[in-house]
């Protein structure tokens, strides 16, 4: 059964919306809430035109739209199906992890590197640490329902907790923080925009010059201590940040 039939959907030709536009957004809204889940199969566009009374052109152009997007994906001989909602993370102090698995997204991790280096003068100055002290560098590979979303670089100084490749790989830098009896109390964050490289568009499944998301954020204990400093990328076709502003009174 086309799982669009239970949803209602309809356009008001009143409006001057573009009846295509409007589809969509029924369609995203439907994908965001959970009501088409990763994996379904969309119907046949002629009977959801037939449906809905708008032509086939518009229908197509309104999953083309969320094709654009990468909520949706035809596969040749399969049909259009829907590969997840994007993640909309809000500007508070949570991982990448948590967001991801409060949002259904079934998040993964690859850990690409797992060491002791030197802090650099940048890193230094966001730890509170002397330029050349030995530090703990993690990179990892964050994906969603097998496709990568983000790549996240953290230093944390040494010796502040057990950082293995399994514990790492299995839920997220801030639960194993936790674990260990770190009260995470505040951050220092700024987000920003540029092009992937070919190394990051290689890891990240988008081409060179697609646009990212960057972060950077020094987050800190409730002593004041700086626990970890993370520069990390994420697919902006994948991700957004969200804010909340406030008149100042």
């Amino acid at each position: 059964m086309d799982p669009t039939v239970s949803l209602q959907l309809g356009v008001d030709r009143s409006s001057p919306v573009p009846l295509y536009f409007q589809l969509s957004q029924q369609l995203e809204a439907a994908i965001e809430r959970g009501a088409l889940t990763p994996g379904t199969l969309l119907g046949n566009e002629i009977e959801l035109a037939g449906r809905i009374g708008l032509s086939r052109p518009t229908v197509r152009q309104a999953i083309q739209s969320l094709v654009d997007k990468g909520l949706l994906v035809r596969r040749r001989g399969v049909g259009t199906q829907v590969v997840h909602s994007q993640v909309k993370r809000p500007l508070e102090l949570s991982s990448l992890y948590d967001d991801l698995e409060a949002a259904g997204q079934r998040p993964e991790t690859r850990v690409l590197r797992n060491t002791v280096e030197p802090a650099s003068a940048e890193v230094a100055a966001s730890l509170g640490v002397a330029e050349g002290d030995e530090v703990h560098l993690v990179e990892r590979l964050r994906l969603a329902h097998g496709e990568p979303m983000a790549c996240l670089r953290n230093h944390i100084p040494s010796g502040l907790l057990a950082l293995d490749t399994a514990p790492l790989e299995a839920t997220g830098l801030y639960r194993l923080m936790r674990a260990a009896g770190i009260t995470l109390h505040s951050a220092r964050q700024s987000v920003g925009a540029r092009a992937a490289t070919a190394d990051e568009g290689a890891r990240l499944g988008e081409p060179v010059g697609a646009p990212l998301l960057t972060m950077r954020r020094t987050t800190f204990d409730d002593t004041g201590r700086a626990v970890e400093f993370g520069s990390h990328i994420y697919r902006a076709s994948r991700y957004s940040f969200e804010f909340q502003l406030l008149v100042r009174p």
